[in-house]
């Protein structure tokens, strides 16, 4: 059975949400096959945060319906909540605690029991290399190894339906790399996972579908590959040797990013030699010397760059 063809865990309808004359959500539609990643990207102030605390029932629409787990969330909150586990941005360790203490407490709340809290905090402490520090006060602990624990908090009511808002934000490369391991085998088990993110990198190796919010609607959605197809041809980035270089050359180009402190731009260009060239004869034509030149075949970040930001959203059509 594909993605396609699993039943739906998460569906949200014309999701709706404002505060006084800010719109947040401006009617967005999800649907998330039941055993898959789903990811939510979007520049900051999209409306991805949102969006989850509105499926977790942590926050009321304004407007719309969301079914989590085939139980309407304005409805039903207490069956949601009994289905998921909430990963936020703000990590929910309490730092005092022992990492062993902090599972413990969650374990007691779910009221599992003495022996069943026991068993399922040791299985978690093993599975996310925690026991060595499982004594140690979270205060301790690395940003990596708390996120772990922050993982393992909510695993400890086995959720089949998980919400991880920016789940990797501020980890090493190392460190994101345990949590995407984890994340995989948690889908691999059959859980659902909504991720919000702002690496695309993250969105790209694990997620099975993506939407793109932008100014509080869905711009694009779509398989990672789908996406990549929206944007024709790639793009070229270009390194100077000196800011005043990156300055005449930003003023005398089409530009689709730039980063000062690398002395680099992003412009437009297909994978064609004749784009390349045209290229090549505006810079020869603007005495513009360029250090390093490297071309690049479409990604997440071209889908991105193209899809937010100036663009108006309604122009843009949803996949």
């Amino acid at each position: 059975m594909t993605a396609a063809d699993a039943p739906v865990a998460i569906r949200a309808t014309g999701l709706r949400k404002s505060y006084g004359s800010q719109v947040v959500l401006d009617g967005i539609d999800l649907e998330v096959p039941q055993g898959s990643v789903f990811a939510l990207l979007g520049p900051n102030g999209a409306g991805k945060t949102t969006t989850v605390h509105i499926l977790a029932t942590l926050l009321a629409a304004d407007g719309g319906s969301a079914f989590v787990g085939g139980h309407d969330v304005a409805r039903e909150a207490d069956a949601v909540r009994g289905l998921i586990g909430v990963t936020g941005q703000v990590s929910a360790v309490d730092k005092q605690f022992t990492g062993e203490e902090n599972l413990r407490l969650i374990a007691d709340l779910r009221h599992l029991g003495r022996e069943e809290g026991r068993r399922r905090v040791a299985g978690l402490l093993e599975r996310f290399d925690l026991v060595d520090a499982a004594g140690k006060p979270a205060s301790t602990y690395s940003g990596g190894m708390r996120r772990r624990l922050d993982l393992a908090m909510t695993l400890i009511g086995d959720p089949r339906i998980i919400f991880l808002d920016e789940p990797t934000a501020g980890l090493d490369p190392r460190s994101r790399r345990v949590m995407w391991q984890a994340i995989r085998e948690l889908v691999a088990g059959g859980v659902t996972i909504l991720l919000t993110t702002q690496y695309l990198e993250e969105a790209d190796r694990l997620a099975d579908r993506i939407a793109i919010l932008d100014r509080g609607r869905i711009v694009a959605q779509g398989t990672p590959a789908q996406l990549k197809r929206l944007v024709p041809g790639g793009h070229v980035r270009l390194t100077f040797a000196d800011a005043a270089e990156l300055d005449r050359a930003a003023s005398s180009l089409e530009v689709l990013a730039r980063d000062d402190e690398a002395l680099s731009l992003l412009v437009p260009g297909s994978n064609g030699v004749s784009s390349l060239r045209a290229l090549l004869d505006r810079l020869d034509a603007g005495s513009l010397v360029v250090t390093e030149l490297s071309v690049q075949t479409p990604d997440l970040d071209d889908v991105f760059l193209t899809l937010t930001g100036d663009q108006d959203p309604a122009q843009v059509a949803v996949r």
